[in-house]
């Protein structure tokens, strides 16, 4: 059994979100259609006389480093579910994301410690089990352990691969502001909108951003009147030739889709020159990268 376990926690974009209720237990109800990207985080953990948790990487000063880390309760968590299979690990969180910013990095670091400690610890869990197990630790855990192109609808839970979207290249850009998810929610004129129309079947890039530029995400409007610079994202990535451009879950980060790899490049170097503050980096979705590189 290896002694040291990796594992990729890729930034989740919510390409549309439509809110459409909430319960009598104050969670809002969504339908959302996400994919995961290049862009992420990563977990390492290891075999150690003692637990410990370590977090690195540009982003690691905004990141808690204590029993409060989602990585830390994630641990805990699959320590519970383990039993006496658990042995001690020492954890390092490599905080490659902005935190507290609508791409699901607290969440996929949660989803990826427990996948590495499932194998670490040899548990073998059946991933419908783990994602039931890992739903208190947040909404968008059990999207975030699929890691996968997919519509979630209910408060997360409930999960449907979208199979057949087309390879994405997208910018994404987060202008340096921290918005508080509780925050947004509270804002919002209404609860009841309309669901996410199922996604086109095997649609093109040109028909998936056309369906894409007739959804929403509700949360982005209340979200820009709390933190305007939200805006100046949006507007320059529209500035620099993105073919959709929106917010991602309750922000501040935003994406832009382009239609090749040069494309998002030159945008997110445009886009960083402009504003050094920002964070800025051009991806692509995880499962389609060979096929985006053949593409080019």
């Amino acid at each position: 059994m290896a002694d040291t376990i990796c594992e990729h926690a890729p930034a989740k974009v919510n390409l549309a979100l439509h809110v459409t209720g909430r319960r009598a237990d104050g969670y809002h109800l969504l339908d959302t259609l996400v994919v995961f990207a290049e862009a992420g985080d990563r977990i390492r953990v290891r075999r150690a006389a003692r637990d410990g948790l370590a977090v690195t990487g540009p982003f690691a000063a905004q990141a808690p480093a204590g029993a409060e880390n989602l990585v830390a309760r994630a641990r805990e968590l699959a320590r519970t579910i383990a039993g006496g299979r658990a042995f001690p690990v020492e954890i390092e969180l490599e905080k490659n994301l902005p935190v507290a910013s609508g791409i699901g990095g607290g969440s996929s670091d949660a989803a990826a410690t427990l996948r590495a400690l499932d194998r670490l610890w040899g548990l073998a869990l059946p991933r419908p089990a783990l994602a039931e197990a890992a739903l208190p630790l947040g909404a968008d855990l059990p999207m975030c352990l699929a890691a996968e192109t997919l519509v979630a609808r209910g408060i997360g839970e409930t999960l449907t691969p979208a199979a057949g979207l087309p390879p994405l290249t997208l910018v994404l850009v987060n202008p340096g502001v921290a918005v508080a998810t509780p925050a947004v929610f509270k804002a919002l004129e209404r609860r009841d909108n309309a669901p996410l129309p199922e996604p086109p079947a095997l649609p093109g890039f040109d028909a998936l951003a056309g369906w894409l530029a007739m959804q929403r995400n509700d949360l982005e409007a209340p979200a820009v009147a709390i933190a305007p610079a939200i805006a100046a994202a949006l507007a320059a990535l529209r500035g620099s030739g993105a073919v959709v451009a929106r917010m991602s879950g309750s922000g501040a980060t935003c994406f832009g889709l382009f239609r090749s790899r040069q494309d998002a490049a030159r945008a997110a170097s445009a886009i960083a020159a402009a504003r050094p503050s920002w964070y800025v980096a051009a991806t692509t979705t995880i499962a389609e990268r060979a096929a985006a590189d053949a593409g080019d």
